[in-house]
């Protein structure tokens, strides 16, 4: 039991995957795991462990933004032993040929600024995903034949940006998509030798304005779920 994670030992599977959004954990959970049970709901954000073809699985919510998400992966790694977590989240798209619900794996994060900058202090740290999950992922993606891109995002610090001309600057750079949180998750994977990824869904669009309605998001990031799962335990 942590501060922030109020499940016992024992209760948190050495794979980890992680929506921001604690409801999205739960519809995860009931959705593709067996013998569910929740393991946490320290302040309210809610977390599952279960199996998965017979493989434990902890479906742990870890809020928005990057500083949210820190506390409770260094939780996950330090007391509960997590080894491989994947973000599996809503980004918005930032290239004419990404569209609504297509997946987007990330291979690298580009950011301002995260939690973990005064560590690196004057150094632009340039965290990536592991390759083997990666690898993994983008196989299980093109045998679903779901829609996928594999490339660089970015991770914001705020939601309501002001930064137009920053925008511009990753659309022309090729970034693929922008979110909150992956950045920091590839920090502290390379920091403790953890396997980490970002498998996230297209819920909406920067260039053209188009965006799922908000009872379509989560029926559609079914995919992204299946393509996290199947890369945590491929052979």
């Amino acid at each position: 039991m942590t501060i922030h994670i109020g499940a016992n030992p024992g209760e948190i599977a050495e794979t980890v995957l992680l929506p921001g959004d604690p409801l999205r954990a739960k519809w995860a959970a009931e959705t593709f795991l067996e013998n569910a049970r929740q393991v946490n709901d320290v302040r309210g954000m809610l977390g599952f462990t279960g199996e998965w073809n017979g493989n434990p699985v902890t479906i742990q919510g870890s809020g928005m933004g990057m500083p949210s998400l820190s506390i409770y992966v260094n939780e996950l790694i330090s007391t509960f032993g997590a080894k491989t977590l994947i973000r599996i989240g809503s980004c918005g798209a930032m290239q004419q040929d990404v569209g609504l619900r297509d997946v987007i794996l990330a291979m690298t994060a580009s950011t301002l600024s995260t939690p973990s900058r005064g560590i690196f202090k004057e150094l632009n740290f340039a965290p990536c995903a592991d390759w083997s999950l990666l690898k993994a992922a983008a196989q299980a993606a093109e045998a679903k034949g779901t829609p996928t891109h594999v490339g660089g995002i970015y991770s914001a610090d705020v939601f309501y940006d002001e930064r137009p001309d920053l925008n511009e600057q990753m659309v022309r750079h090729g970034i693929l998509g922008v979110e909150m949180e992956a950045a920091e998750l590839y920090n502290l994977a390379a920091r403790y030798q953890r396997r980490a990824l970002a498998v996230l869904t297209v819920s909406d669009h920067l260039l053209t304005g188009e965006a799922l309605p908000s009872d379509q998001r989560q029926s559609s990031f079914g995919d992204m779920v299946e393509i996290a799962l199947q890369a945590a335990f491929a052979d």
